[in-house]
């Protein structure tokens, strides 16, 4: 699992020296931040459960939010002032990302609770201490939303030290339990205006729709839906990451995605759901989708009509690259071989189609030689062949 962890962090920082906390919010910020976190609902029973210990065991305990940013350290006074000066502050972000492996960082970026001993740390500025790591989960959907570390000499890496922590994670999650199941709305009555249309077609960001509810959605959230309703089998954590970023991403940076993702569809209360394990998403359908659906149908006036444009144009996700380039390249295709004239004059009022020479002269000729709007065709080319 070290050995693990050291290659992910080799992957941040190509020299061990180079991690180091480099982001640690403001004292205003940061208690805004930690107030609206859900982890503050259950942050007074950790500490009555484990800082009396640690403090007594010379360790301090810090609790974390599911990204590894520290959002309260308490316990020893000595430890504390020590840890300082490797930046365990209160605020921090100690993600893998950013100091490499660690207990807090690499329980998050496993799943998994965690003991890093000493050297066993990636950055040369924590060797000196030893932690012991637990991530807390939701109760209901099992997402990591936090994690609770022991932090201090080889008492953080004792025989009690974890099964201590444990405890008080599970302690944790079950008074997350009772106050979810306490807050929980009733259910909404099933909609009988069918499953949400997430339109995403000429779109830099997704806008959901059921119904006359309607809902804007961040370019990231727009991404991780068409994602995985073109994979309605579901995808893991893992493969949803490599989809969505050029570059290697840890699970827990996109797993604090989806958390956020979830809240925002539960909140809009349509019948869109985001299950997991594997993710897949429920009672959507996306307009990109049923434009490909008819196209293969043949249906060419249908599959223009659902199609505003491609798919998240601003967007870099690599899988969302490659489905708007097949949509785009698919109904080019169709339209410009096949189909009658009228379909294709609509066709080229995309901006896609602008300067596409072809798809103007096909247009040319097969438009009527009376045809009123051979004129602005004629125009347009000459437009093309100027530039």
């Amino acid at each position: 699992m070290v050995e693990d962890s050291w290659r992910r962090s080799f992957e941040a920082h190509p020299r061990r020296e180079d991690a180091a906390v480099t982001s640690v919010l403001a004292a205003d910020e940061l208690r805004g931040y930690r107030d609206a976190h859900r982890l503050a609902a259950v942050t007074p029973l950790i500490r009555e459960l484990l800082v009396q210990p640690a403090a007594e065991a010379g360790t301090v305990v810090a609790i974390g939010d599911e990204a590894g940013r520290l959002l309260w350290i308490d316990g020893d006074p000595a430890v504390r002032r020590r840890a300082e000066g490797m930046a365990f502050l209160e605020g921090a972000d100690w993600s893998e990302a950013s100091m490499g492996t660690s207990a807090p960082g690499t329980a998050l970026a496993t799943d998994a609770p965690v003991q890093i001993a000493g050297a066993e740390h990636f950055s040369p500025l924590v060797e000196a201490f030893s932690c012991t790591a637990v991530p807390i989960r939701d109760p209901l959907s099992r997402e990591p939303i936090g994690v609770v570390d022991i932090t201090g000499g080889d008492e953080a890496v004792s025989g009690y030290a974890l099964p201590l922590v444990r405890a008080a994670v599970t302690a944790a999650e079950e008074r997350l339990r009772a106050l979810a199941v306490a807050s929980r709305p009733r259910r909404r009555a099933p909609s009988s205006a069918g499953p949400g249309v997430l339109s995403v077609t000429g779109r830099d960001h997704g806008v959901l729709r059921c119904g006359d509810r309607t809902l804007s959605l961040s370019m990231r959230h727009s991404e991780i839906l068409v994602l995985l309703a073109s994979n309605p089998r579901g995808l893991t954590a893992e493969e949803l990451a490599d989809r969505l970023y050029e570059q290697a991403v840890p699970a827990v940076t996109l797993r604090a995605e989806l958390v956020r993702l979830r809240k925002v569809l539960d909140a809009f209360g349509a019948g869109v759901r985001l299950e997991s394990r594997p993710y897949r998403v429920e009672g959507l359908e996306v307009d990109s989708m049923h434009a490909l659906a008819q196209l293969e149908r043949g249906s060419h006036r249908l599959a223009l009509n659902a199609y505003g444009g491609q798919i998240l144009p601003r967007s870099d996700a690599p899988a969302i690259a490659e489905l708007r380039d097949e949509l785009s390249a698919t109904l080019r295709e169709a339209v410009v071989g096949s189909a009658g004239v009228d379909v294709l004059m609509s066709y080229l009022q995309l901006p896609e189609a602008e300067n596409d020479a072809e798809a103007w002269q096909t247009a040319l000729r097969l438009l009527p030689p009376r045809s009123p709007r051979r004129a602005a065709v004629v125009a347009h080319l000459e437009r093309l062949l100027i530039a």
